[in-house]
């Protein structure tokens, strides 16, 4: 086992391409988050896939709930990681939306104890979904280079720093039941064929535009990510809620007018979706900087 094998963890609220487990190299490891419908619970990605989970939104009365992983489930993971790596990066979505980041660093100290020699970094994404998932791929990118921690962490709070996710929601109904809204703005915009578009960056969400109907909502998602973006090769996730045919169709405009050093589609996690509910679109996104 080299001394600069870094092993990558995240949890599942990344939205990860869904070849993930046949890469090859750097080990990279997902925690489930947990989903609980009802009266079952189900550890996300294991026991529900996604469109498991949005068959079941879409059929029950029930709202979902999440909740983040326990630090038992980061202890156990942290030990599978370290058969393979000395060191381990992990990264977690926004403590903004969930606790995964505490219950990682309170794994993460308790790992390194247990764990001859382990060490060990923590790293909250500032994102979640696509954004998340592209932070994790460059995490992964670096330690395929064996540079140590250090600088696997650094690619990671680099690309964090410049990462942006944009998406809009099919409807506010699901939002609406979860009680995140009043009855009148989920009527309002149904209504009138509105999806309300938002962006997530630096662990803040703010609303961005209320087009109406799908086409426009694209369009202006577009315009949006034209306007954010800087010269030089972009890395791009598209991610989905069951809605793969839309994604796959504005994946191949983006491949067609951008120069993409990295695109993948991908279903939004049921953690995420449980907020949201099927329909939604999105993209993250960031920029390499120009060669001189």
């Amino acid at each position: 086992m080299g001394e600069d094998r870094v092993a990558i963890v995240v949890d599942s609220a990344a939205s990860l391409p869904a070849d993930i487990g046949q890469m090859q190299g750097a080990p990279l490891l997902v925690v489930p988050m947990q989903l609980t419908i009802g009266d079952e619970t189900y550890l996300d990605g294991r026991d529900i896939t996604p469109n498991e989970f949005y068959r079941m939104q879409r059929e029950t009365k029930e709202v979902p709930t999440t909740s983040a992983p326990s630090p038992s489930g980061f202890l156990d993971t942290f030990r599978s990681a370290a058969k393979n790596a000395p060191s381990i990066l992990c990264l977690t979505v926004s403590p903004n939306f969930s606790a995964s980041y505490d219950s990682a660093k309170t794994a993460a100290k308790q790992a390194e104890e247990e764990i001859n020699d382990a060490r060990i970094a923590v790293v909250d994404t500032e994102s979640a979904a696509g954004g998340e998932g592209l932070i994790a791929m460059a995490a992964w990118r670096a330690a395929q280079r064996g540079v140590g921690l250090e600088k696997v962490a650094a690619a990671a709070r680099a690309v964090a720093s410049k990462v942006s996710l944009l998406a809009f929601l099919d409807t506010l109904y699901y939002v609406w039941k979860s009680g995140r809204v009043p009855r009148v703005a989920y009527a309002g915009t149904s209504l009138l064929r509105i999806k309300p578009m938002f962006e997530l960056s630096h662990g803040q969400v703010r609303n961005l535009a209320r087009p109406r109907m799908t086409a426009r909502a694209i369009d202006k998602m577009f315009d949006h990510m034209q306007q954010r973006l800087r010269p030089g090769p972009i890395h791009v996730a598209v991610m989905h809620s069951d809605a793969m045919e839309t994604a796959e169709e504005l994946s191949k405009r983006i491949e067609s007018e951008f120069p993409c050093e990295e695109l993948y589609v991908s279903e939004s996690s049921p953690v995420m979706g449980a907020h949201t509910g099927p329909g939604l679109l999105g993209i993250a996104f960031w920029s390499e900087e120009p060669e001189e």
